[in-house]
Parts: C-alpha cells; structure tokens; sequence
C-alpha cells in the first residue's frame, strides 16, 4: 500500500480582522514580498466588496506581512504568460482593483512597512490615506526590467507633483518615507516601531466620523478633483447641501453646540 501525504492547504492571501469598526486587510504572501499575483488580487478584490457592502466597517487598513508592504506585480506569474489577452487581463483585474479603493465608500488606509514598488507603490497611492513606517521605501523601478510602470502611474501621478512623478517612473529610484511625506504619496511618517499603533489610532480617529459623511466626503473629493474650478463649487454646493439636509448633520451640529458628543445613525 503506498501512503500518500495529504494535500497541504494553502493560506489564504488576503487575512482579515475587523475590531470597532476597522477591517485590517493584510497581504499574506510574505514569501514573494506580498507581489500581487492574480489570486491575491482576486482575494483583495472580495475583502473590498465585502467590506463596501458591511455596515459595521467604517474605515479599512491595507497592510502586508512579512518584510515588506507590496512588491508590485508576481513577475514569475507574469513570465509565465505569452498572449496579449493574457496579460491585458491581469493589468485590467488590477485597475478594476484600484479603482474600486478609490471607489469604496470608507476610507481606506495603507500601513507601509518596507517597500512599496511598482503596483505596491500603486496601492499606497490608490489609498485615502497612508502611514509609513520611517524605513520604507517607494518606488516605480519597472523601468529597470524593460517594462515602464505605466498602470502603477495613473494613481502615482494623481498623488504626487508632475516632475516628482516623472523622476521616479523615468529613474526607477526609490523615494525614502520622509520624501514620500514631503511630495504627497504618503500622509504620516512614524517610527517603525510605532507603525501598527499609530495606524490604529488614525483608523479609530476616522471611524469615530459619521459614516454617512464620510462616505459622502470621500466621494465628493475625487469628482471635484477632475473638474474644473467653478464647476467643482457648484458640485460641492449641491452635495453640501444635500449633506446639510442629513439626520448626522443635524446631530453633529446640535452635539457641537450642546458640548455634547454626537451619537451617529448613518442617516
């Protein structure tokens, strides 16, 4: 009789874990420097929906185990293809990907530990906001391999200036977290031992808000970012006012003059 050691599962390569409010996804592929293969952008595409569609979720934190944030794209999966179907595919799944960060109607925080590169530079930039340990790195070296970063641009090049941009893309230098703070790509820069505490802290200040402003806020601030200046008045205009008509409004507003602290309802 010839035994046969049963198959070992594989982990999964989103970890969720969710306390008062906050769903921490953590990137759990350690051993390829959490590269986003297809399977793990497919895992953190779910989480996204998942978290969109929970009401108990207020803000999300995107982390990585292991030594580092996000490597980029698996280059290995990536060689392993051949057609041009094959690999529009990936780099579409993982726009569809960013674009539904930008999209979810809670805010979404990256905790950066050591490097954040090419798609993983990406993700910090899709992100609301980012707080970075003082030893990361960023970067967009796909122009060191033959392959010019042009997807992990587009986000790139919406949360830092022009030339900024321009000298990582075109160099593939790494930017350190103090740089990263100075041009925009991240919002805090802490010392690494303080990462995991500060991050909670941020994510609990932003899940104290009213979740219905919150999602109105978040919503509000990337359309008016693509229009011009009197048309993104008018469009603020409309959505303040439709804010004001808000239950949370109400409250909010008697709590502040009541010295009292406001009990949200979502509505």
């Amino acid at each position: 009789m010839t035994l046969r050691a049963a198959p070992v599962a594989e982990a999964p390569a989103i970890l969720r874990e969710d306390a008062a409010g906050v769903a921490v996804l953590q990137l759990n592929r350690p051993q390829a420097y959490n590269a986003l293969s297809t399977g793990l952008m497919a895992e953190l595409q779910a989480a996204i929906d998942a978290v969109a569609a929970d009401p108990a979720v207020r803000v999300v934190v995107i982390a990585g185990a292991g030594k580092g944030f996000c490597a980029g794209h698996d280059l290995r999966e990536l060689r392993a293809k051949s057609t041009r179907d094959e690999f529009k595919a990936v780099f579409e799944q993982c726009s569809r990907l960013m674009m539904s960060i930008v999209a979810l109607p809670k805010p979404v925080i990256a905790r950066v530990h050591g490097v954040a590169t090419a798609a993983g530079c990406q993700l910090v930039a899709s992100c609301d906001l980012a707080v970075a340990a003082s030893s990361a790195r960023f970067g967009t070296p796909g122009v060191n391999i033959g392959l010019f970063c042009s997807t992990p641009m587009v986000a790139l090049s919406r949360a830092v200036p022009r030339k900024r941009a321009m000298r990582m893309l075109l160099t593939g230098e790494l930017l350190d977290a103090a740089g990263a703070e100075q041009f925009g790509l991240v919002s805090h820069v802490v010392p690494d031992d303080e990462l995991l505490a500060a991050t909670a802290r941020l994510a609990a200040t932003v899940a104290g808000k009213s979740p219905l402003t919150l999602a109105i806020g978040k919503s509000a601030f990337y359309r008016q970012a693509e229009l011009d200046l009197a048309a993104a008045y008018a469009y603020a205009s409309e959505v303040m006012t439709t804010n004001m008509l808000a239950q949370d409004a109400a409250i909010g507003i008697d709590a502040f003059i009541g010295k009292t602290q406001p009990v949200w309802c979502g509505r």
